[in-house]
């Protein structure tokens, strides 16, 4: 089977993937996915997307020991343990735990995918595992590939778009079939590749998590293939 590829721009199109019955990758590189993964790589045992700080609140009331992580313009919430930064969820402070996060643009995203039965967690950190465990599943159940990007408070993001572009380069060549957007997206990762964090830091969203001070963040996200797990969102949870 040559499996189609999509890209949904936005998290709310989310449900144009789910009708068509595709795999779904659920791509905020900046932060969201990549601080998922990397919580996951450094032995959380479980992280929960919910879209509202109240929903976060609420279940962390359920939950005594879960931890709260996330971010609001690109800060910790109030009474939150740890913000979205990949860099402060080391292994000291997440082994063994599971997490409640809540940003503005990438737990919506993959809330708003859970209408497929398959969604991946994918950055450019596990860019080569996401490829090759969506092409996995989708030769094997016959089904197409749809990048969900977060984007920017409803709207487009570059570093999204460049991003899915960077997994796609990995899906393997004649086993798959590009609509116009993931062809876009492609070119762009490859106008990009060369001086990749230069040009992920043009975007609006980097340029604001410049302003305050996460530009680390952005040179972590920038990393190809630093991780080899694939983290699945299913049933409200996301697990590797």
């Amino acid at each position: 089977m040559i499996v189609p590829v999509d890209v949904e721009l936005v998290a709310q199109d989310a449900n144009k993937a789910s009708k068509r019955g595709d795999l779904v990758i659920v791509i905020d590189v900046v932060r969201a996915t990549t601080s998922i993964i990397t919580a996951l790589s450094n032995g959380a045992k479980s992280v929960i997307p919910v879209q509202t700080v109240k929903e976060a609140m609420q279940l962390r009331r359920m939950h005594l020991d879960y931890l709260l992580t996330g971010e609001r313009e690109g800060v910790k919430p109030k009474g939150f343990d740890l913000d979205n930064s990949p860099l402060s969820l080391t292994k000291e402070n997440v082994e063994g735990k599971n997490l409640i996060m809540s940003t503005t643009n990438g737990t919506k995203a993959l809330v708003q995918s859970r209408g497929s039965k398959w969604v991946l967690v994918g950055a450019f950190v596990n860019a080569e595992a996401v490829a090759k465990k969506s092409n996995e599943i989708a030769s094997k159940n016959n089904v197409g590939i749809s990048f969900v990007l977060a984007g920017q408070k409803n709207h487009f993001a570059l570093e999204d778009f460049i991003c899915a572009g960077g997994v796609i380069d990995k899906l393997p060549k004649g086993a798959v079939e590009f609509s116009d957007k993931a062809i876009g997206a492609l070119l762009a990762y490859n106008g990009a590749k060369h001086n990749l964090q230069e040009n992920i830091r043009k975007s609006k969203h980097a340029q604001e998590l410049l302003k305050i001070g996460f530009g680390k963040d952005i040179e972590f996200a920038c990393q190809i293939d630093l991780y080899s797990i694939v983290p699945c969102y299913k049933n409200g949870v996301t697990q590797v």
